[in-house]
């Protein structure tokens, strides 16, 4: 059975979302609940695996991780042992913050964290060493406009 999400369980996800480290009476205030009820719903929305672990949002410039690049992957193999051993090489390193499988002519892409272009380049080598890529396409990201973990509740 699938848990239904009221307005409430909305509202709680909205300040989790906001500030996870919140106190549960700070919570329970600011969506005019008590604190068991506030609880009670934060339990059986991480049971149901609304929530997952919590985390912190740490900085990447602040730790020298300067350069993000979107890799945009195409690929001529489309077999079960070639999907296995790329998603096994992407799992493998770290500098990948993101990897998506996409409709259309590009196949992957990706989100990668690195200190430089140089950072850059090893990542590459190493990828295109542990699996065959058809095509490559790095884009350099020049600015971060926009970015959120919310979604729109």
């Amino acid at each position: 059975m699938a848990l239904r999400i009221d307005q409430m369980d909305r509202k709680i996800l909205a300040e989790l979302q906001q500030d996870a480290s919140q106190s549960l009476d700070l919570i329970a205030t600011k969506v005019g609940s008590s604190k068991t009820p506030v609880w009670n719903r934060i339990r059986k929305l991480r049971e149901a695996g609304v929530i997952g672990p919590q985390t912190v949002i740490v900085d990447a410039e602040k730790l020298g991780f300067d350069a993000c690049f979107f890799v945009l992957i195409r690929t001529s193999e489309h077999d079960a042992d070639w999907q296995t051993k790329f998603l096994h090489a992407l799992r493998a390193r770290p500098e990948v913050m993101e990897a998506h499988r996409l409709a259309g002519e590009i196949d992957y892409i990706l989100k990668v964290r690195v200190a430089n272009a140089r950072a850059y380049d090893a990542f590459y080598q190493a990828l295109i060493s542990e699996v065959k890529i058809f095509n490559v396409t790095a884009l350099l990201s020049m600015e971060e406009i926009k970015h959120t973990t919310h979604l729109p509740l």
